[in-house]
């Protein structure tokens, strides 16, 4: 289920998913959750021992199970990139006319994706995940309406729904839309709609590096063209075509991200937060200083994420079920 802003939500007028960040005493021009390291080189403790709630990542993964080993030792056949294409049609009901490219990660695609096209003027709704700036504006496409349009649906770190599509090109990044399933876009895919899907954030295997992109053939044709021959790893396949085709899987996370969201909301509520927005994988919370929050956060060794743009936000994931008690004691 969708998860609902709580009152008005307040920005800077300066604000921009870009810029600098302070990250345990480090800058990083394009700030992002995760960076342990840096967290641990002040703070101290050891990896193990670090609850990293600085993502938007499923802490319950899917259940690798066994991987054939010749996944491991040969070459992505076509069979294995077939059975996953089409566990991605059905999981997503990637319309008729609309066709479905695997890539190794959602990042990979954004990084390519203003290539596609001769520049232009892109709109980007931000504040937003920031790799879509970087990427647009590296390609030397302009900042404007007119010409394409990106939106993050659900946007990170606000959760905000998108509108359906205008005139010209539309790219949708549903990297966290698999747990509010009936607010895809996916039925518009084709024509100038394009739909990005993440598998690392869901299914909470980051690592194995597998994204989608779902959308007329001639697109994903030119972006199969740049990402060459065997873009996803045989166990990428063969895990993520076993999980596509896992419903049952999929129905039950979403029922359990759900609980545990509204359980991380009464508990930050109870430290003197405000619910400000977010995901069933992310709650956004609006606190009097943020980087304080992240500070006596981090001195109980759990890593929290904000934003240089807006120092009253602060944004948590979801603790894995053994790891409560680790974040009720740093409350």
């Amino acid at each position: 289920m969708a998860r609902r802003r709580e009152g008005p939500l307040r920005l800077p007028p300066a604000a921009g998913a870009g810029g600098a960040a302070r990250r345990g005493g480090e800058v990083n021009e394009r700030d992002h959750g995760g960076g342990l390291d840096a967290a641990i080189a002040r703070w101290g403790g050891e990896r193990d021992g670090w609850l990293d709630l600085s993502t938007g990542i499923n802490p319950v993964p899917y259940p690798l199970g066994d991987i054939s080993p010749g996944a491991w030792t040969a070459l992505p056949d076509k069979a294995a990139a077939e059975r996953l294409k089409a566990a991605a049609r059905s999981f997503w009901q990637v319309p008729e006319g609309a066709g479905v490219l695997a890539a190794p990660g959602a990042s990979a695609l954004i990084a390519r994706l203003p290539a596609l096209w001769p520049k232009g003027h892109v709109e980007i709704a931000e504040p937003t995940y920031n790799e879509w700036r970087a990427a647009f504006d590296g390609a030397g496409w302009a900042t404007g309406p007119g010409g394409a349009t990106v939106a993050v649906h659900p946007n990170n770190p606000d959760g905000r729904l998108a509108p359906p599509p205008g005139a010209g090109l539309t790219i949708y990044d549903e990297s966290f839309c698999d747990v509010m399933p009936g607010a895809s876009h996916v039925a518009r895919a084709g024509g100038d709609v394009l739909i990005l899907k993440s598998f690392g954030k869901f299914w909470g295997l980051a690592g194995l590096r597998l994204g989608f992109l779902i959308g007329a053939p001639e697109p994903l044709a030119r972006m199969a063209e740049m990402l060459g021959p065997w873009p996803v790893s045989g166990p990428a396949l063969e895990v993520g075509a076993r999980a596509l085709e896992d419903a049952g899987w999929a129905e039950e996370t979403r029922a359990r991200l759900a609980a545990d969201a509204d359980r991380l909301d009464a508990l930050i509520q109870g430290a003197g937060a405000r619910v400000a927005g977010g995901t069933t994988l992310f709650r956004l919370y609006e606190v009097e200083e943020a980087a304080a929050w992240q500070e006596r956060l981090a001195e109980h060794h759990v890593w929290s994420r904000v934003f240089p743009y807006a120092p009253g936000w602060l944004r948590l994931g979801l603790p894995a079920p053994e790891r409560w008690a680790q974040l009720e004691a740093a409350l």
